[in-house]
């Protein structure tokens, strides 16, 4: 739980899987920052965060197609993605960026906590 690291940021269309996920990363202790675009991130840059937590199916621009932008960006911010169906094709693209886990919907507590407590 490292909040001079900007806490944790996590980008899903979904209002209710956004809540949800706040609340128990709050509850935590976490430091949590919500954006309901990959748009809606881009447009806060200036903000630092030591992990992100994607959804791959968004309008406009898939978890992975951000990700791919920011990585060409230079930013080497862990990530995890989290998908309704995760395709052999989601899970190799998203190796193949970096990404630290693909968790199917709804992510299990216990692995998310991990992984936010690894960098968050």
């Amino acid at each position: 739980m490292n909040n001079d690291k900007g806490g944790v940021a996590i980008i899903d269309d979904d209002p209710a899987v956004l809540d949800s996920l706040k609340f128990l990363l709050e509850l935590s202790g976490h430091v949590v920052t919500t954006y309901a675009s990959a748009a809606s991130f881009l447009a806060d840059r200036g903000a630092s965060h030591a992990c992100l937590i994607l959804d791959h199916h968004m309008p406009q621009m898939t978890g992975l197609e951000l990700l791919e932008r920011l990585r060409r960006d230079g930013a080497e911010t862990p990530v995890l993605l989290i998908t309704g169906s995760p395709s052999p094709a989601i899970i190799a693209r998203a190796a193949a960026l970096g990404v630290e886990k693909v968790l199917e919907k709804p992510p299990g507590e216990e692995d998310l906590l991990r992984f936010v407590g690894a960098y968050g």
